[in-house]
């Protein structure tokens, strides 16, 4: 069961899809959203959560002070679960989009403060250094970071040069990196 963490939706349980996702474990999702928080980058944020699955990293960011959320997933019935998970909740500032995460960066940017892209583990490496470039190719904004979640297994992907690593953390089989605009002067993010 997945249930919202904190803010205005703590405690609301979501749907999941019955297969083809792997819901990240509300351990990791607690641990991203407390360095998020930290870097005070959800109050009022716009938000995209690229292979959303349910929509939980997209809906955990509207819980706690998101003004706009994209989720955007391929699958016909995991977009139906992220809908409901919206429509349950009450949260009028998303928008479901039925699409790939590739396709979906293809159109029209809009800079976004955080970008979540939690893909399938099986995703090639190359694809997932794609979608980080399109990523960084307009959807951030200045101060905005990219959250990847991959398996541990992996090994670290040769990020765009247009990206750089802010921070990342390994949490058993899966491992979070924290990545922002290489352009910044020192990183715009203080701890």
């Amino acid at each position: 069961m997945t249930r919202i963490i904190a803010g205005q939706y703590k405690g609301r349980e979501l749907k999941i899809p019955q297969q083809g996702t792997r819901p990240t474990s509300s351990r990791v999702r607690e641990a991203i959203f407390s360095r998020l928080e930290h870097w005070n980058l959800l109050n009022d944020s716009r938000v995209v959560d690229l292979c959303a699955g349910s929509g939980a990293l997209g809906l955990e960011a509207a819980s706690r002070g998101a003004r706009k959320v994209d989720l955007v997933e391929i699958s016909h019935k995991a977009a139906r679960v992220c809908q409901q998970n919206v429509q349950a909740l009450g949260y009028a500032g998303a928008r479901v989009h039925v699409l790939s995460a590739a396709s979906f960066l293809a159109g029209s940017p809009h800079s976004c403060d955080v970008v979540f892209f939690d893909p399938p583990y099986d995703m090639a490496a190359q694809e997932v250094e794609s979608i980080a470039a399109q990523v960084a190719a307009g959807w951030l904004e200045p101060h905005g970071v990219l959250v990847l979640e991959r398996s541990s297994r992996g090994g670290e992907p040769s990020w765009p040069a247009a990206l750089s690593v802010l921070d990342q953390k390994k949490y058993g089989e899966t491992t979070v990196w924290y990545l922002e605009l290489a352009a910044e002067l020192p990183s715009a993010i203080q701890e």
